[in-house]
C-alpha cells in the first residue's frame, strides 16, 4: 500500500475506467450472459485465487465466445452496480479484486502501512516495464539511459514487477513483466486500459508530483 496521494490518483484512475465500461456498448449482452456472468463470479469468489480461461470454460462446459461473453457481463455489472470488487484479467487468468478506491479501507483492516513511496527513478522504470512488457533488464537501461537494478529491485519488492522467463537471446536474460498487484494499485483490470502515448514521447503512469518520492536520489 501507498500514501493518501496514491489513493486519490487510484479514484481518478478508476472514474475513468468506469466511463469506459459505461459508454461500451459496441457488444449487446443477453440475459444468459449475466446468468453465466453470475456463474463465473461463484468460482472465482469459492477459489480465492486466479482460474485460466481454460479453466472456466471445462468448469462451465462453454467455449471460449461464450465464457468472454460471461466474463464481459460481469465485468460490467460489478462496476455499473458500483460494487466492491472488480473482475481483474492478466493474460489468461481472470480474478476478483477488491475496488480499488477502498483501498485505504482494506489497509485499515488488515493493519496494512499506508505511508511507503515509490522513488521517481522506480515509477520511471515501472512505467517502461508497464508500456514495452515483456523487457530485459538491458532494455530497460536503454530506454532509461542509466542504471536500474536498485529501482527495477524496489519493484520487485513491492510485488509490482516479477520475472516471467527468459528471452530466447544470447545469454537468455531475465524477462520482467508487470503483476496483478500492478494492475490493481493503478485501478485497473486489464493492460489494455493504460492511457495512451503519442509517439516519441516517454511513457508516464501518473503524474509525477503525486507519487515520486523526490528526496530519494535513487537512480
Amino acid at each position: 500500500m501507498f500514501d493518501s496521494a496514491l489513493f486519490s490518483c487510484l479514484s481518478w484512475y478508476t472514474c475513468i475506467v468506469m466511463e469506459q465500461f459505461v459508454l461500451d456498448t459496441q457488444t449487446e449482452l443477453e440475459p444468459v450472459d449475466r446468468q453465466l456472468g453470475a456463474a463465473i463470479e461463484s468460482l472465482l469468489f469459492v477459489s480465492g485465487r486466479p482460474l485460466e480461461r481454460t479453466e472456466l470454460c471445462k468448469l462451465l462446459d462453454v467455449g471460449a465466445e461464450p465464457l468472454q461473453r460471461g466474463l464481459l457481463a460481469l465485468e460490467r455489472d460489478l462496476v455499473s452496480q458500483a460494487r466492491g470488487i472488480r473482475l481483474q484479467r492478466l493474460g489468461e487468468q481472470v480474478q476478483l479484486v477488491t475496488a480499488p478506491e477502498h483501498a485505504r479501507y482494506i489497509a485499515a483492516l488488515l493493519g496494512l502501512p499506508m505511508t511507503a513511496k515509490l522513488t521517481s527513478a522506480a515509477m520511471e522504470t515501472l512505467a517502461v516495464i508497464a508500456y514495452r512488457q515483456p523487457i530485459t533488464r538491458s532494455q530497460i537501461e536503454a530506454v532509461r539511459g542509466v542504471n536500474s537494478d536498485r529501482a527495477l529491485a524496489s519493484l520487485i519488492q513491492h510485488g509490482l514487477v516479477a520475472e516471467i522467463g527468459r528471452a530466447q537471446t544470447v545469454g537468455r536474460p531475465a524477462l520482467f513483466a508487470t503483476t496483478a498487484e500492478f494492475l490493481q494499485l493503478f485501478g485497473l483490470t486489464a493492460l489494455e486500459e493504460l492511457p495512451g502515448i503519442s509517439s516519441g514521447s516517454q511513457p508516464s503512469l501518473l503524474p509525477p508530483e503525486q507519487l515520486f518520492d523526490t528526496t530519494d536520489s535513487e537512480e
